[in-house]
């Protein structure tokens, strides 16, 4: 992607005004942060041609869009602003923008990344929830653009910069705050932005959590900086912990769970699956299967029926097929494919 870029985005008319409207997209990976477009008919043929209907410069910036109604909303960088705007989907005018100063100083081991946004705002009940670059914390409301509330950074971030995007769930808008060695995760009130818990076990990792729930207790499911760990979504303690790390703590997976199984990889990590198990001593993990076969590095993978569609970042890029059941890689693609892909399931 050209330097990540002066981005545009564009609207084609293979996705179609009904299409929009039968499915929102409302966060990272879709409605239930498992990258599947349920209400996506794919089409008997495909078109020679994309015909683009508009298009509209938005800035820099990584995060992606988020679609609810007939209204696109993006999260990006203009100058030394962070910035949100709502855009109509159908013609790709500015119904607001709304924007807050966000300078700071790019790491040079991130410099060729860029300054934009690398999270993917989240919609909940009429707000947007945003995590930039610096480590804040901003919520807006949606029809308007008015800001509600703003949780500023710490002062310290992670080595790349912030990479995860919120999960809502309730009340509560969950985000790993600060930067390595010195960081928490965090659940704020989704109305004022106050910390209702924390825990500072671990920094962040740039991954995404997921709310799973086992033996009745929902738990908030993330890769830190150094463990994959779950907590108590209700109060933040710490249930059980996994030592977990890759090369230059570059963890970048969002948590995957199939059969009461939560799927664990990472760069150079292979895939693993274990079971969470609640007994008299607390909760603990127990592994199921692995393969080292293949490894996710920035590609999420999405299952389907009892397989696992991925992007292995070995063999310099490789599609695969991996039996969910038996951890079995059912097939791989030739290799050099690509250095990362975002698979989305539809139906």
């Amino acid at each position: 992607m050209k330097d990540q870029l002066q981005a545009l985005i564009i609207a084609l008319t293979l996705i179609s005004t009904t299409v929009l409207e039968a499915q929102d997209w409302p966060q990272w990976r879709g409605p239930d942060r498992d990258s599947v477009a349920s209400a996506f008919n794919v089409p008997s043929r495909w078109p020679d041609e994309l015909n683009k209907q508009w298009s509209v410069e938005v800035g820099l910036g990584y995060a992606t869009p988020v679609l609810i109604g007939d209204r696109l909303y993006l999260f990006s960088r203009q100058d030394d602003d962070e910035v949100m705007t709502a855009l109509d989907a159908n013609t790709g005018s500015v119904i607001w923008r709304t924007s807050y100063a966000a300078p700071f100083d790019m790491n040079p081991a991130a410099a060729r990344h860029r300054a934009g946004p690398k999270s993917t705002p989240t919609y909940a009940n009429g707000r947007l929830f945003a995590h930039g670059m610096t480590g804040n914390v901003t919520a807006f409301d949606a029809d308007s653009g008015r800001q509600l509330w703003n949780v500023p950074g710490t002062g310290v971030i992670p080595l790349f910069h912030t990479g995860m995007s919120p999960l809502v769930d309730g009340d509560l808008v969950v985000v790993h705050v600060g930067g390595h060695d010195d960081g928490a995760l965090t659940a704020f009130d989704v109305a004022t932005g106050a910390v209702r818990w924390s825990w500072d076990g671990d920094g962040p990792a740039y991954g995404s959590p997921m709310a799973f729930e086992f033996n009745g207790v929902s738990q908030v499911i993330v890769f830190s900086q150094e463990h994959f760990v779950g907590l108590s979504l209700e109060t933040g303690a710490l249930l059980w912990s996994r030592p977990f790390t890759t090369q230059a703590t570059t963890t970048s997976q969002t948590p995957i769970l199939y059969n009461n199984m939560v799927i664990q990889t990472g760069r150079g990590n292979g895939v693993t699956a274990f079971r969470v198990t609640q007994g008299a001593s607390g909760w603990s993990t127990e592994d199921v299967w692995n393969t080292d076969e293949v490894s996710l590095h920035m590609a999420n993978g999405v299952v389907h029926e009892n397989v696992l569609f991925g992007m292995s970042h070995l063999n310099s890029g490789q599609y695969f097929g991996l039996d969910l059941n038996t951890g079995e890689v059912l097939w791989t693609s030739a290799p050099r494919q690509a250095e990362h892909a975002s698979i989305i399931r539809s139906g």
